[in-house]
């Protein structure tokens, strides 16, 4: 695995880091009201999983809004925000976006995502930027850690692999 730094300073990243061709696992988070939100791989949609550090930076902001707007428009897709900011501030994001749809969700209780996925920064307990694609059988086709959390993923890059 390539060093992950965030502000050029190294992290660690706990967990179990994917690959393609690996059975996406199932995990637990927390939708923007509370409620405990299970997500089971292979349920005949392509998922595009965007992992952001914080809702609230720049980057991440960018991030959502662009996901958002090109995942509506593949067929049969579905776009998973996570971070591991509190519900609360996901719902108030979410507001001032316009986008009260979205499917943001918190991974702040136990990390279940990040460490199934291997994107949590132990120095900060936060997600690390990384984008993931699930097939509609549950197979991971596309897996992106960016080697600099502050930076942007490879937009298209992700949604080629979305779309193919």
């Amino acid at each position: 695995m390539t060093q992950i730094t965030f502000k050029q300073n190294p992290v660690t990243l706990t967990g179990e880091q994917k690959q393609p061709g690996d059975k996406a696992p199932s995990f637990t988070v927390l939708g923007t009201d509370l409620s405990e939100v299970n997500f089971e791989p292979g349920n005949g949609k392509k998922i595009l999983l965007s992992v952001v550090p914080s809702i609230d930076t720049g980057t991440c902001d960018k991030q959502t809004r662009k996901f958002n707007e090109e995942v509506s428009q593949v067929e049969g897709a579905e776009i998973w925000t996570i971070s591991a900011d509190l519900p609360f501030a996901q719902r108030r994001w979410c507001a001032a976006a316009d986008l009260e749809n979205a499917k943001v969700f918190s991974d702040h209780r136990d990390l279940d995502f990040g460490k199934k996925f291997g994107v949590v920064i132990d120095e900060m307990r936060l997600l690390s930027r990384s984008v993931f694609v699930i097939d509609e059988q549950g197979t991971i086709t596309y897996v992106e850690y960016v080697e600099e959390v502050s930076e942007h993923v490879n937009y298209e890059k992700a949604l080629e692999a979305l779309k193919a």
